[in-house]
């Protein structure tokens, strides 16, 4: 039994629970187990400890209770919905329930508001192994004997492999607290999440009679003039995302949108699907897929909706109006025919595509519209951006390069979350990638060395390897054509090639400081040095932000890992320490000054990182990241991923084959794993300070350290063997955990880094000399494939583009005898530098939250102030 507990301050406030439906028992309901322990009396021997604790909250006069021993419990789901509340600017746009498992039983709790910086900041995931200190139990007084635990304070946990409880059951259940019927992905709103979206629904069986339908054309004609139409018989030839437009303050059930593009013989049309429709149908409404339409209703077109590219120049399009297809109103029929039913009488148009290559990409103009298929070579992490500056909602992206064996260079998607969270997903090197209704991004006038590159619109729709098979686009030329090019190449030596990871410096800033404000003033691009501790502390988990800050560049520290170190342990989290900075000529004076500016935590931080914590409690949940393990040999399995090609060719399946060299693939493999295991880091650093940094680095009011590069900021070679856990380590964390039978233990770091030598630190001292602050900058120099990280552009930022393209200087022999390359500060370097002191500049940071305390702050560009199109500031 766990001891008596303390009482402590009640909650403010009161919460709304819904009453459990009859196909949820009380045990199921909002209040969990809580409710079904205050039904049954006293707790026995065998109830969860959770189970005791939420009676123990519910029978103290304060409804609260601190348990003074509170055991290990396991994260097993951290669910999001949108929160009922007036609109203010205080109030929360999301509420979070936490399922907690202890062994014995699971229990949804509501996490307290306050503490929703938890999950936003990553420190509270499914998986996560937590201690709970303060709970209590809050009555929803509008229901009978219902209520809920709240959860009001956590401690962090040892993070070892949580234990395998059953995950949390999957039929549906609703939010705990308010009217919501359903539950958000974690991080977007764009995705279908939880068992109320339907897979996918089967065809129907039901007999056409021509005589009876109406075409599109026709539609158009007659609609204002009758209020029930004929029935339509249409093929899907676009399909959008979703769009989610609920709000706090409405309370309808589902406020889900998606459009579609229709056509017949006549032409083609949008069509909606609302509100409860989507959860049902959406997934099973694709592209190519013939929809019979009965009872549907017919409203002017949204003026202000994107529209689709058409592929087909000849087919006409009826812009005016739109098919609306509802749960009431009237209620609509929705049948799909199978492919082998339809009939060529029926004359419904096929589905076109405009595919290119990469050579035809060079001659195309900015926002074209076009199809690409590619064999991936590198995709990044998935990160998020803001949709508004304060608000809660974000885009969910990733970069991706694939080739096509035209051109040497690879396309450069940008590919945002489409409403295919399976696929997005799932996206890694060395698979076919399809993307549909892309646009093309250049601006040759803002700068004509940058890199062409495609980005997502709203009704892309994207596709791999297992996702092939059936899709319209098989049929088509081009894709064939790749096809054909893929049976000539070798998997070894494109696995050399690929990448997976890290930090993406891409798209690079303009040369021009003002083209890169465009239409926004100055003034409020620019962020000062001292607000930047406030700034990072407001990003979210996976938040990407690009900020410009004017400063001088003061100081450039050079740190070299060693090559050999980096193959037994990977480039770890390089931290600028004493022992980093021994050779460096100003490591004493400065580190004077890493504590005047400790990280401050925000109160809901504070508790969840709690003094209180055992010695091992607080190493396990350090900022600082932790010397990795030794690596272990792993088992080699076969590299190839059946089934790429047998998707497209359905008529004529082939199986893919695996290259006769890629034994050598996994040689490469075994060399990377038989590297020795106990080589330590051997570091050299070599370092430049101006004149002005010498004289003020000991005066400063604030001195901010965010050079620290992090395992996840290391782009690392892709390995088969070991696919599903990078999958997993560049994806965002999962609502539900589930636990894996077999588990590697295999660290991020261990997986060899792309080409780079180490790191470079730059600090950054205010234009008022009273602040500065350290920042990384990452040269990607050495990588096999010269086009995944392009050298910066030398005319207007000479300093970046000689850090960039700096190569091994020198060797040195470490404690072992090993000899490995170094690089320090080259006489290019040094000179690019002395040019620039004392001059005031603008630096453009990109920054990302990498989970928990982990924050990157990378130098992207510098732009002069002294240009003629930038005045030096009075």
């Amino acid at each position: 039994m766990a001891a008596p507990p303390q009482t402590g301050a009640a909650p403010g406030g009161g919460a709304a629970t819904r009453e459990p439906g009859p196909e949820r028992p009380a045990e199921q309901s909002q209040g969990g187990a809580a409710a079904a322990a205050a039904a049954a009396g006293p707790p026995c021997e065998e109830a969860s400890w959770l189970r005791r604790l939420s009676e123990e909250a519910r029978s103290c006069w304060r409804l609260s209770a601190a348990p003074a021993e509170p055991p290990v419990l396991t994260v097993a789901a951290v669910e999001r919905y949108l929160a009922e509340a007036p609109p203010a600017a205080a109030a929360p746009r999301y509420w979070y329930d936490v399922t907690l498992a202890d062994g014995v039983g699971q229990e949804r709790c509501y996490l307290a508001p306050r503490l929703s910086r938890l999950v936003q900041r990553a420190h509270l995931y499914a998986g996560a192994r937590v201690r709970l200190t303060r709970c209590s139990y809050v009555y929803d007084e509008r229901r009978l004997r219902r209520g809920l635990l709240c959860l009001e304070a956590l401690q962090p946990a040892p993070q070892h492999p949580a234990p395998a409880h059953p995950p949390a059951p999957q039929r549906r259940r609703p939010p705990l607290r308010g009217e919501r019927t359903h539950y958000l992905p974690l991080w977007n709103n764009e995705d279908p999440y939880g068992d109320v979206w339907v897979a996918e629904r089967p065809p129907a069986r039901v007999e056409v009679d021509v005589s009876k339908l109406i075409s599109l054309g026709q539609l158009e004609t007659i609609w204002r003039s009758r209020s029930r139409f004929r029935s339509l018989l249409v093929r899907v030839m676009h399909k959008s995302r979703l769009r989610y437009y609920g709000k706090p303050e409405k309370k309808m059930d589902m406020p889900y949108q998606a459009y579609f593009e229709v056509a017949d013989g006549s032409g083609m049309m949008s069509m909606v699907l609302w509100n409860s429709l989507c959860p049902e149908w959406y997934n099973s409404i694709n592209v190519g897929t013939v929809l019979l339409l009965e009872q549907y209703a017919v409203k002017v077109s949204y003026p202000f909706k994107t529209q689709p590219t058409p592929r087909d120049s000849q087919m006409k399009r009826f812009a005016t109006i739109e098919i609306n297809l509802n749960i009431r109103d009237p209620p609509t029929k929705i049948s799909i025919i199978s492919e082998e039913m339809v009939k060529p009488e029926w004359e419904l148009p096929e589905v076109k595509y405009h595919f290119i290559t990469r050579t035809e990409l060079d001659d195309l103009p900015n926002n074209y519209s076009c199809d690409v298929i590619g064999l991936v070579t590198f995709v990044g992490r998935v990160e998020r951006t803001r949709k508004k500056e304060d608000g809660e909602d974000f885009w969910l992206y990733r970069w991706a390069h694939a080739i096509d064996g035209t051109s040497d260079q690879p396309f450069i998607l940008e590919i945002f979350a489409t409403s295919q969270p399976d696929v997005f997903e799932r996206i890694h090197p060395m698979t076919y990638l399809v993307c549909t209704q892309m646009r093309v991004v250049r601006d040759l006038s803002e700068n004509p060395s940058h890199t062409v590159y495609l980005t997502t619109s709203n009704e892309s729709q994207i596709f791999i390897t297992g996702w092939h098979k059936g899709q319209p686009y098989t049929k088509d030329t081009k894709v064939k054509n790749f096809i054909q090019w893929t049976r000539t190449q070798s998997e070894a030596n494109q696995m050399r090639k690929t990448v997976i990871g890290g930090y993406y410096p891409f798209p690079r800033p303009p040369n021009n400081f003002l083209k890169y404000c465009k239409n926004i003033k100055v003034e409020s691009v620019l962020k000062a040095i001292g607000e930047l501790e406030e700034e990072l502390e407001g990003l979210h988990y996976r938040e990407h932000k690009r900020i410009a800050v004017q400063g001088i560049i003061s100081a450039i520290r050079c740190i070299s890992c060693s090559s050999a170190a980096e193959d037994a342990s990977g480039v770890e989290a390089v931290q600028k320490d004493a022992q980093s900075l021994e050779c460096s000529p100003m490591s004493k004076q400065d580190n004077v000054h890493k504590g005047k500016t400790s990280n401050l935590q925000p109160e809901e931080l504070k508790s969840f990182l709690d003094p209180s914590c055992t010695p091992e409690e607080q190493h396990q949940h350090q900022t600082l990241s932790r010397k990795s393990t030794a690596k272990r040999r792993t088992p080699h399995k076969s590299c190839t991923d059946t089934g790429h090609l047998n998707e497209f060719q359905r008529e004529d399946p082939v199986q893919e084959q695996v290259p006769s060299d890629s034994s050598q693939y996994h040689a490469d493999q075994e060399e990377i794993n038989d590297t020795p295991e106990s080589e330590e880091m051997a570091r050299t650093c070599s370092s430049w300070q101006s004149d002005l940094w010498a004289q003020v680095k000991d005066k400063l009011m604030k001195y901010l350290h965010h050079s620290t590069i992090f395992p996840e900021s290391i782009p690392r070679k892709f390995d088969y063997v070991h696919k599903d856990l990078l999958m997993q380590q560049y994806n965002l964390h999962a609502a539900v955990h589930q636990p894996k039978e077999t588990r590697t233990d295999k660290n991020i770091s261990e997986f060899k880094s792309t080409g780079g030598l180490g790191y470079y630190e730059v600090a950054v001292l205010g234009i008022n000399h009273d602040v500065a602050i350290d920042v990384a900058f990452l040269p990607l120099f050495g990588h096999e494939d010269p086009h995944l990280f392009p050298a910066g552009e030398a005319e207007n930022d000479a300093l970046l583009s000689c850090m960039s393209c700096s190569s091994p200087c020198r060797q040195k022999t470490t404690s072992n005898g090993t000899v490995c390359d170094t690089f320090s500060l080259s006489n290019e370097i040094v000179k690019a530098a002395m040019d620039l002191d004392g001059r005031h500049v603008v630096c453009i940071l990109d920054i990302c939250h990498l989970g928990d305390d982990k924050v990157e702050v990378f130098l992207s560009k510098i732009y002069k102030t002294l240009e003629a199109d930038v005045p030096d500031p009075v």
